[in-house]
C-alpha cells in the first residue's frame, strides 16, 4: 500500500508543522499579552478627559498651571508599542495556519486508511487538540477572547507532542466494533464537547493563578464568563455522545450499559459539569467555588479521554496506544 503509507507519512508531517505553528502563534499572543494594551490600561484611557477637567476645575481657572501641568493619566495608561498589537495579529493568522495543518493532518489519515480518523488514540487526540482551536478561533469570531490564545495554543501544541511521542500508532485497520457509523456520531460529537471543555478548563486555571496584581491577565469575571459560555455549549452535545455511546454499545456488544470503565467515567464526567451548572442556577454559585467545580469535571473530563485507556483495562482498551 504505498499510496496509503505516503498519506500516512504526509498526516505526519502536517501534524509537526501544525505543533511548530501553534507554538509560534503562542509566542505572538504571549507578546501581545505582556506587553500590549492590558484591561487596567484600557480602562485608564477613557479616564484621561475627566481626569484633567476635574484638576482644571479645582485648580480655578482654566490657564492655572495646575490645570494644563497636572498628571493626568497614571503610569499603567503608557501608551504600548505599536509592534504588540500586530504581534497579536500574527498570533491570530498563525493560529489559522495551525489550524489548517491540523485539519489536514485529520484528513490525509482518514484517507491514508479509508475510515474516519479517530480508531485509536493518537488519532482522537490529534482530532481534540483540532476542536480546542476551533473553538477558540470560531468563538474568536464573535467575542474578544484572544487573552486566551496563548494558553490554548500552547495546550494544542503540547497535546499533539503528547500523541506523538507518547500515543502514536501507525496508520492501519481497527477492530470490527469501530468499523461503524456510530464512529461518525458518537466520537464525533465526544471530540467537539471535548474541545470546548478544554477552552472552559484553561480559563479555570487561569481564574484560579490571577492574582490581584496580575493586571494583564483578563479579570476574573470575563474568564469565569468565557469557561461559562463555552460549558454551556459543550455540556448537551456531551449528553448526547454518553447517549450515543450506549445506543452504540447496544448495537455492538447487545446491552446499553454495562459498567465499563470508559462508560463509567464518561457518565461521572457528565454528573460533574451539571453540578457545575446546576450549582449556578440553583445556588447561585459564582466566582472561586463555581471554578473549582468546574475544574473537576475537567479533571474528570481528562482521565475519561486519556487515563482510563492507559490505565484501566475494558472494553475500549482497543483505543489504547498500542492501537
Amino acid at each position: 500500500m504505498p499510496a496509503e503509507q505516503q498519506l500516512a507519512g504526509v498526516s505526519d508531517l502536517f501534524v509537526v508543522a501544525a505543533v511548530l505553528l501553534y507554538l509560534a502563534a503562542m509566542i505572538g499572543f504571549a507578546l501581545e499579552l505582556a506587553f500590549g494594551r492590558s484591561q487596567a490600561d484600557s480602562a485608564a484611557v477613557p479616564a484621561r478627559q475627566p481626569v484633567g477637567a476635574a484638576v482644571g476645575s479645582a485648580g480655578g481657572s482654566s490657564g492655572s498651571p495646575a490645570a494644563s501641568d497636572g498628571p493626568v493619566a497614571s503610569e499603567s495608561a503608557v501608551e504600548p508599542p505599536a509592534w504588540a498589537g500586530k504581534a497579536g495579529w500574527a498570533a491570530m493568522a498563525l493560529g489559522w495556519l495551525g489550524w489548517a495543518a491540523n485539519l489536514a493532518a485529520i484528513v490525509t489519515r482518514g484517507l491514508a486508511v479509508d475510515r474516519w480518523p479517530w480508531g485509536n488514540m493518537y488519532e482522537f487526540v490529534v482530532a481534540i487538540c483540532f476542536a480546542a482551536v476551533t473553538a477558540f478561533l470560531g468563538t474568536q469570531l464573535r467575542q474578544n477572547i484572544r487573552f486566551l490564545g496563548a494558553f490554548v495554543m500552547v495546550t494544542a501544541a503540547l497535546g499533539l507532542g503528547f500523541a506523538v511521542k507518547v500515543l502514536y500508532t501507525a496508520a492501519g485497520p481497527v477492530v470490527p466494533a469501530l468499523n461503524s457509523y456510530w464512529v461518525a456520531i458518537h466520537v464525533t460529537a465526544a471530540i467537539l464537547a471535548s474541545g470546548l471543555f478544554i477552552v472552559a478548563g484553561v480559563s479555570g486555571i487561569l481564574y484560579l493563578i490571577r492574582g490581584d496584581g496580575i493586571s494583564r491577565l483578563p479579570s476574573r469575571a470575563d474568564l469565569e464568563r468565557a469557561a461559562h459560555r463555552a460549558i454551556v455549549f459543550a455540556f448537551p452535545v456531551w449528553t448526547f455522545a454518553v447517549i450515543a455511546g450506549a445506543l452504540w454499545a447496544d448495537k455492538a456488544w447487545g446491552r446499553y450499559w454495562g459498567w465499563d470503565p470508559k462508560e463509567v467515567w464518561a457518565f461521572i464526567t457528565w454528573v460533574a459539569y451539571a453540578a457545575y451548572l446546576h450549582a449556578r442556577v440553583t445556588a447561585g454559585w459564582r466566582g472561586r467555588a463555581a471554578t473549582i467545580v468546574q475544574l473537576l469535571a475537567f479533571g474528570c473530563l481528562l482521565f475519561n479521554l486519556v487515563g482510563v485507556n492507559m490505565f484501566i483495562s475494558g472494553l475500549h482498551s482497543y483505543a489504547d496506544v498500542s492501537g
